[in-house]
This record gives structure tokens, C-alpha cells and sequence, in this order.
């Protein structure tokens, strides 16, 4: 039987902690690599949905927890919108309260749940959900059970959508959750490293229960397409696609982020100051840049004060707009911002600063 202390701290039962097996040795490995995906004591909320994923996520942490001496806490969404939803979000805080797992299950409100619900929404009120109850519980880290496979899914319908090397380098081992509130709340997802056959195997191993969702075989749904069909002719054709596939996204993941760290140091000289995010940059210094330059760096200096065009194709507009020889002008960013230029200067307008 589990534990739990008097902050309501999960403590594993003896067989979870006790078990050890090479996916906890490479786990454990992975996250002595990269300190800063669970922090050793950090307090932590794990997304568990129930299916194999998250509960191998369960399992392997609560075997490691001796290790790294992490504080968990469980939170379960239930969505509502398939017919047996409700029961496995019963059978699973049934399962959480055997164990003496603390558990928290939240329900989409059935009104909303009835009015249009898509992934996008359901997403939304997910990581809603899981801010609110991070910060009640004081969790610096959300965690959830994505593994390699779903990386190689996202990177697959990315390059078919001919998305942007920001969209291949999608879902990425941690980002912000949100910057709403202090401190940070960070998203981490520590199974990448593991395939969606490996967790099965984990759970098969660690004899944990798994409940289906049954709508990931809608083949209406992108994504089940993707996982039914694409990935299995893949992996008949080269065995390890899904690995190699999800690596790559990790790569471009590191490259974006040495391009943005060279694209903060173009923006200090472009504003002649080391001082952080300023409102001012220099013209004829940005367009004297190739053209993708000057884009990446003026979408770098809007994102820095929570801003953007509208649209892609705007953003490519203004830096035609901006090439030398060409008048002052004005265009409207999102957020109610304006970005003006003269000659020599582009200059950030907040919404309270303009005129009425």
C-alpha cells in the first residue's frame, strides 16, 4: 500500500519503490543529464490520464522518488465527451485511493462540454486546470506522459502542414506552462526518451492498470491517422523511424534555440544596449541584414513584449516595407501594440501610449 504524508505527498507502495529495471536506470540517467526537467526535491503535478503512458510516467517516478526526493501530486481530466469517461475516471481514483494516491479529478462543466468541444478547447481547459491546481500545491513542474512517439506524430503532421523549424521542433522536453504568475510554471515531459510500445511494456512490467481511451482509433481525428497508418508503414520500411523521427525534432529543438540565443544578441546591437527588450531599433542596421534575418529578429523583438502580426505573410510584408528608400510607415500588431518607422528608427507603441 502507498503512503501518504501530512501534506498529502504521495509515498510509493513498496513494490513501485523497490522496483528497478533499465527503464529506470535510463530515466534515471536521462534526468541526471538535464537537472533541470524534475529538479531532485521539486514538488511535482503529474497529468494522468490513466492510459499507458501516464501510468508508466506513475510507476517510473515513484520507483526514482527515493532518488530525487521529489514531492507528487496526481491530477485526472475528466473531458466528458465520450460515454465511458466518467467510469474510468472512477475506476482510476478508485485504483489512486486503494494505493492512498491523492488524486484530483476535475470535470469539464457539462454545459461547455455540450457546445462545441474540439481538441483545441479541451487542451485549453487541461492546462488550465492543471495551472490552477500546480499553484495551489505549490509545484514549480507539470508533467505529463508524452513519449517519443507522440513527438514523431507532431513532427510528421508539422512537415505536412509545411510548418515553420519553430513547428517541427514542437514539443519540446520543457517549455513555460505559463508566465502568468510567479514564478514560472514549467510544462516537462521526461518520457521522450521512451516509445508508446516501450511504456506498454513498463506497465506490463510494473503490473500497473491501463485504461483505454477509445477515441485514439477515431481515424477522424489527424492524428490517430497518423498513428494507425503512417507510423507502422515507417517502421515496415526503415525499423526505428519512430525513434530517429523523434530526435530529429529534439535537434531542431537545441538549433532553435542556439538561433534564438544569437538572435537576442543581434537585438542588443540592433538597440545599441545590453539592457534587455527595448521599443527602439535601429533601421539601417536591420535592413542592411538579409531579408529572413530581418524577420526572424523583428518576430524575436515583438515576442519579447507579447506582441506579433497578425499573420506570417504580415510579417513578411513589413520587412518589404522597411528596405532602404522606402517612406515611414505605421502597421497594427496583436495585443492593440503599433509599430512605427521613420528612417532611422522602428519604435514599439503599447496600447495605453497612443493617442486616443
Amino acid at each position: 500500500m502507498g503512503q501518504v504524508d501530512q501534506d498529502g505527498v504521495i509515498l510509493p507502495p513498496q513494490a513501485l519503490e523497490r522496483a528497478w529495471s533499465r527503464e529506470h536506470l535510463r530515466l534515471h540517467r536521462w534526468l541526471l543529464q538535464q537537472p533541470a526537467l524534475l529538479p531532485q526535491g521539486a514538488p511535482l503535478l503529474l497529468a494522468v490520464s490513466g492510459g499507458q503512458d501516464s501510468m508508466a510516467l506513475l510507476g517510473l517516478l515513484l520507483g526514482l522518488q527515493r532518488l530525487h526526493h521529489w514531492r507528487l501530486y496526481l491530477w485526472h481530466g475528466d473531458h466528458g465527451w465520450r460515454s465511458d469517461s466518467g467510469q474510468q475516471a472512477q475506476d482510476l481514483a478508485a485504483w489512486c485511493q486503494q494505493h492512498q494516491f491523492n488524486l484530483q479529478v476535475d470535470c469539464l462543466d457539462s454545459a461547455h462540454n455540450r457546445s462545441g468541444l474540439n481538441e483545441a478547447t479541451a487542451r485549453q481547459w487541461r492546462y488550465q486546470s492543471l495551472e490552477q491546481h500546480a499553484r495551489e500545491h505549490g509545484c514549480s513542474h507539470v508533467v505529463t506522459g508524452h513519449t517519443a512517439s507522440d513527438r514523431a506524430e507532431t513532427l510528421l503532421l508539422h512537415l505536412a502542414r509545411g510548418s515553420h523549424r519553430r513547428g517541427l521542433a514542437s514539443l519540446p522536453s520543457q517549455r513555460p506552462l505559463s508566465e502568468s504568475g510567479e514564478p514560472t510554471l514549467l510544462l516537462s515531459r521526461p518520457l521522450l526518451i521512451f516509445s508508446r510500445d516501450e511504456t506498454a511494456q513498463i506497465c506490463r512490467d510494473l503490473e500497473l492498470p491501463i485504461w483505454l481511451d477509445s477515441s485514439n482509433d477515431d481515424r477522424r481525428f489527424s492524428r490517430n491517422r497518423v498513428r494507425h497508418e503512417v507510423l507502422p508503414v515507417l517502421e515496415d520500411l526503415h525499423p526505428g523511424a519512430v525513434r530517429r523521427l523523434s530526435s530529429t525534432a529534439a535537434r531542431l529543438e537545441q538549433e532553435q534555440r542556439c538561433i534564438n540565443e544569437w538572435v537576442d544578441v543581434a537585438l542588443q546591437w540592433l538597440q545599441g544596449s545590453d539592457q534587455g527588450p527595448l521599443l527602439q531599433l535601429q533601421r539601417q542596421r536591420l535592413t542592411a541584414l538579409q531579408p529572413a534575418n530581418q524577420a526572424a529578429i523583428l518576430e524575436r523583438w515583438l515576442g519579447h513584449h507579447g506582441t506579433a502580426c497578425a499573420k506570417a505573410d504580415h510579417l513578411r510584408a513589413v520587412v518589404q516595407r522597411l528596405q532602404q528608400g522606402r517612406p515611414p510607415g505605421e502597421v497594427n500588431l496583436n495585443g492593440g501594440w503599433q509599430l512605427r518607422w521613420n528612417s532611422l528608427t522602428l519604435e514599439l507603441i503599447a496600447p495605453a501610449q497612443q493617442a486616443p
